[in-house]
């Protein structure tokens, strides 16, 4: 084994950037840092709670989970995860319980995790650059690669990684493709302290999560930890059918989306008329497969380079190409751009096969036919 003394006067050579603190971003650093390479991470968050960090997320022992381990982190997770939030439960419109799969004890195939106590677990040691945000990446310079920060800054590289999500600033660099819209929105809502507030809705949903689906939508609401639930109504429609909705305006939104469910049962309409507020987020993804002309210098992480459906796999290989990055650069020998190339054309393979999967599950979850939805799950729960 070669001694950190050693890789950290490799790692000096190489100046390194990650642009982006989610899951991918904040996994490639920590694997770096643990093999003693420097890396800057920039983030244009000021702070890591600007923004509401998202929903719970469920991380497979041979994705997620093994990204954890390579940062040496897997132990550390196991005691914040909740393996309990692996139970699923498919209501009828009408209230009619169709399944209710529940976890073993000793299941830990796909824990969940708040996306904040993810987070924080990444962070760690790590000294993120808040407030730095991104404007344009420039490959090919005579110094490296040029960044351009949003408070005009600029800092070379010579290697930077777009880990910037859905709407990557980086991504330009090496792609002229941008997301498209899928047909499908969801718009989010939550419950605070469900159990003590809200406690018959606290035992629909169970310990994981509650599924409800009809003509071309389904409502949706799963348990994060201390009580707190994200409820996702979700349907297909224009782009503007729901935008055009002031979502300052609750009780407007509600409305309208109680209209759209119309006539399913009252306790699951309750869901929503119980939320507290309420935000669009219309599902966008990239083209299948999304490939690029290598471009020496920059290459892309998780959503900047595959964005798909919010269907479970996106977190889990976004924070495993992290670890598979950092793992190539850290201990391979030869060129830092060769490892980067092999890199690309080993994600681009497992991306391509995920985004296929993931597309073909969001055309049979929100569906002209119900019946295509249990069926999926039927497919992927266990026995």
């Amino acid at each position: 084994m070669r001694r950190i003394d050693e890789i950290q006067c490799i790692g000096m050579r190489h100046r390194i950037a990650v642009i982006g603190s989610g899951p991918a971003g904040l996994v490639f650093a920590r694997v770096l840092h643990r093999h003693g390479h420097p890396v800057a991470v920039f983030e244009r968050d000021p702070t890591p709670d600007a923004r509401p960090p998202g929903g719970t997320l469920d991380l497979q022992e041979g994705l997620g989970q093994l990204a954890l381990d390579k940062a040496g982190l897997l132990a550390e997770f196991e005691t914040l995860s909740r393996p309990e939030g692996q139970a699923m439960r498919i209501l009828d419109t009408d209230g009619t319980v169709l399944r209710d799969w529940q976890p073993r004890p000793d299941d830990r195939a796909n824990p969940e995790i708040d996306r904040r106590q993810l987070r924080d677990l990444l962070l760690g040691p790590l000294d993120v650059q808040w407030g730095r945000g991104v404007t344009q990446v420039v490959p090919g310079t005579r110094d490296g690669v040029l960044v351009h920060f949003e408070d005009g800054r600029q800092e070379t590289f010579d290697l930077v990684v777009g880990a910037d999500g859905a709407w990557s600033r980086v991504r330009p660099a090496v792609s002229e493709v941008t997301p498209h819209y899928t047909g499908v929105t969801f718009v989010e809502t939550s419950l605070d302290d469900v159990d003590t507030r809200h406690p018959d809705l606290a035992r629909l949903i169970g310990d994981g999560s509650v599924a409800v689906y009809g003509v071309n939508r389904g409502l949706v609401a799963q348990r994060n930890s201390g009580g707190h639930v994200k409820v996702y109504a979700q349907f297909r429609a224009p782009l503007d059918r729901h935008t055009n909705l002031d979502a300052t305006d609750v009780e407007a939104v509600r409305s309208s989306l109680l209209a759209l469910f119309d006539g399913w049962a009252a306790p699951v309409l309750d869901l929503l008329r119980r939320g507290t507020a309420f935000a669009h987020r219309p599902l966008y993804v990239l083209p299948t497969p999304h490939t690029w002309n290598h471009v020496r210098g920059v290459t892309l992480l998780g959503d900047a380079a595959h964005l798909m459906p919010p269907l479970g796999a996106g977190a889990n290989l976004a924070m495993l190409e992290g670890a598979e990055l950092a793992e190539s650069i850290a201990n391979g020998p030869g060129d830092l751009d060769d490892a980067v190339r092999a890199f690309e054309e080993r994600m681009w393979a497992r991306a391509g096969r995920w985004a296929k999967i993931t597309a073909a599950g969001l055309e049979r979850l929100v569906s002209p036919d119900p019946a295509e939805a249990l069926a999926l799950f039927d497919e992927v729960q266990p026995a």
